[in-house]
């Protein structure tokens, strides 16, 4: 018998402080942002656990890839969440991946122009936030223009955000995870390699 891992210590508290710092990472792309985030299932990040335990409930359809559909982590996401795990990426509100390059991004909701909020955000877990690719960001919250680096980005993902971009305001929001720290990158800031 495996014993169920914690989810946060005081859940009000816990999720309501980890739901400011991503305000704060949405409103300022490409900031790295550290959250007080309790330990979490491998191979699921801490940052992404404490996404899921601060945005997903009974309502929220997630996709989870192979290496995080582990039933350690799915039973512990629907313990503390209630969430649904969806097979399909093309039902899910939220997307975690483990493996970047097994998320399926051009099959993610992107909303339409009439309903840009039924989109999906995509939860990637990388190998390092402030080291690796170097990304130039633009866009609402950046001054003239911001660089975030992160290691493990999946192979085209820059080409991706570039056309994730152009359909504005639909689109897929990003949030990169690595151990306890977070980036968003939403679908209104444009991301370019360099």
């Amino acid at each position: 018998m495996t014993t169920l891992a914690p989810g946060f210590v005081d859940p009000p508290r816990g999720a309501q402080a980890a739901f400011r710092r991503l305000l704060e990472a949405m409103a300022r792309p490409g900031t790295v942002t550290v959250l007080d985030a309790p330990p979490a299932p491998l191979p699921l990040a801490p940052a992404a656990g404490a996404i899921a335990l601060t945005l997903c409930d009974a309502d929220t359809p997630v996709w989870l890839d192979a290496a995080l559909g582990a039933p350690e982590v799915t039973g512990w996401l629907r313990f503390h969440t209630g969430c649904r795990i969806v097979a399909a990426p093309e039902h899910a509100a939220f997307a975690f991946a483990a493996d970047p390059a097994a998320l399926p991004l051009d099959r993610l909701p992107a909303g339409s122009d009439e309903f840009p909020d039924r989109s999906a955000t995509a939860v990637l877990q990388v190998a390092g936030l402030g080291e690796g690719v170097s990304l130039r960001l633009a866009g609402p919250g950046i001054d003239t223009e911001a660089t975030l680096r992160a290691r493990g980005l999946p192979p085209g993902f820059v080409a991706w955000r570039a056309a994730n971009h152009a359909r504005y305001p639909r689109g897929v929001d990003v949030i990169l995870v690595a151990g306890v720290s977070l980036a968003a990158l939403p679908r209104s800031t444009s991301v370019a390699e360099g």
